[in-house]
């Protein structure tokens, strides 16, 4: 096996704790205290990481920015999923929050000039129906 897909396939195995274990957090505490105890757990492995390497950070005004832009987004993102799957079926819910990728190629296609393929534009449209098929 390459060492790519195993690295993959493990990702996807934890990626599966990721979107399961909020449902068990969010039954004994509310969305914004599970917020803040995730960050710690992700700080926690930051710190691990970096205690293991040499870290030399590169700085770039641009790219700092859009890195702490990524983070904002993930920690509202995951603040609105702890919130839905709180009161929803954490099936349906990871389900539909799992289907992010229908806006990444819409700012790609809006902000980067990256063209929709005939391909990508069906998976679009699947995924809209997935959405509407998920939550009713």
């Amino acid at each position: 096996m390459e060492n790519w897909l195993l690295t993959a396939l493990i990702s996807l195995v934890i990626y599966g704790f990721w979107g399961f274990f909020p449902k068990l957090a969010v039954s004994y505490i509310n969305p914004q205290s599970a917020l803040v105890y995730e960050i710690a757990g992700a700080a926690a492995v930051g710190l691990l990481v970096l205690s293991l390497i040499q870290f030399q950070p590169e700085t770039h005004p641009k790219g700092i920015l859009f890195a702490v832009l990524t983070g904002v987004a993930g920690m509202v993102g995951t603040f609105f999923y702890f919130a839905a799957a709180r009161s929803g079926k954490i099936a349906v819910v990871v389900s539909i929050t799992a289907l992010y990728p229908l806006f990444t190629i819409l700012y790609a296609a809006l902000f980067l000039r990256e063209p929709i393929t005939l391909k990508q534009f069906a998976g679009m449209i699947l995924a809209l129906i997935a959405i509407v098929l998920l939550s009713g």
